[in-house]
């Protein structure tokens, strides 16, 4: 089968590589000059045979948008665009509807397996239409994990990036456990061996993931993970997912906490907790930390009366 893929970054690149291993024809275009096949979007789009089947792999938002414009005026009737970045499911309804005035189908589709998924394969999960999804079921073959699970036609438009925004939401709040657990072990004097104690979980507990795994691997490059800063950065997709549980009344207070955490991860000197530890103060006479002083000008001591 002939696709055309946008966007050939960490997971863009690794999956032209795995498409074509499997004897599949890839005509990639990226900004970068290095990784791409055509020089433009329109030559790409001019090599594929019709029905045309272009798959977008580019950051959410803007940059999905203009691609998918773009798209609209290059494509024709009975064309189809997969967008499988981590683009929002409620622009996936719209950009479906915007393709669909021409004719062209749209198909959503929630990728997770990142850097690892050459090797191993990309669990998929994507929305649209069975005739649409038909299309393009050779690529997702070739994609997904082999054996028969990793790709699910979850439902109609959106359905396949609301599936992958929820499992993202499941995958901080398990992070955040993982984390909070390894600091826990660290904190006390009775483990003498945290790594090992991690190590020992792979197998037979019921605790036991590729997280977990993915856990042990970092401690035994980094052990105490001394190199690393204290700071997470979020996608997006779990901000989408408490969102989703508030508008559908889904209480989701594990996912929220963990999304949380990294918001105060971020915080070199927490304004919240000044405030928490000044009421503390004022009302038990807790004892507060003063600043650090970042000059040699002696300065008055903190009152810890």
């Amino acid at each position: 089968m002939d696709i055309g893929l946008v966007g050939l970054g960490k997971m863009g690149g690794n999956m032209r590589t795995r498409l074509r291993n499997a004897g599949h024809t890839v005509i990639g275009y990226d900004l970068d000059p290095e990784k791409r096949d055509a020089d433009s979007l329109e030559a790409m789009v001019a090599e594929l045979p019709s029905p045309k089947v272009v798959w977008v792999m580019v950051p959410s938002g803007k940059i999905t948008q203009e691609t998918v414009d773009a798209l609209g005026e290059l494509l024709g009737e009975g064309d189809l665009v997969i967008d499988g970045g981590n683009s929002r499911w409620t622009d996936d309804q719209a950009h479906a509807a915007q393709l669909g005035e021409k004719g062209i189908g749209f198909v959503d589709c929630g990728v997770s397996g990142g850097v690892w998924g050459l090797e191993n394969g990309y669990a998929l999960m994507y929305g649209g239409s069975p005739e649409d999804v038909e299309k393009a079921q050779p690529i997702f073959d070739a994609l997904k994990p082999e054996g028969d699970f990793g790709a699910v036609h979850a439902g109609k438009v959106g359905a396949g990036h609301f599936s992958k925004m929820v499992h993202n939401g499941i995958e901080y709040a398990v992070m955040q456990s993982y984390a909070e657990g390894w600091e826990l072990l660290q904190a006390v004097d009775v483990v003498d061996n945290t790594t090992e104690v991690f190590r020992s979980w792979r197998e037979g507990t019921v605790i036991r993931s590729w997280l977990l795994d993915l856990l042990v691997g970092a401690l035994d490059d980094d052990p105490g993970l001394a190199s690393i800063a204290g700071y997470a950065d979020d996608s997006g997709e779990g901000r989408w997912t408490v969102e989703a549980g508030i508008e559908n009344a889904v209480a989701t207070p594990a996912i929220t906490a963990a999304l949380y955490a990294r918001f105060v991860s971020r915080q070199d000197d927490s304004p919240a907790m000044k405030a928490v530890a000044a009421m503390r103060n004022q009302f038990g006479g807790h004892a507060v930390k003063g600043v650090e002083k970042t000059t040699d000008e002696p300065g008055p001591e903190p009152d810890l009366a």
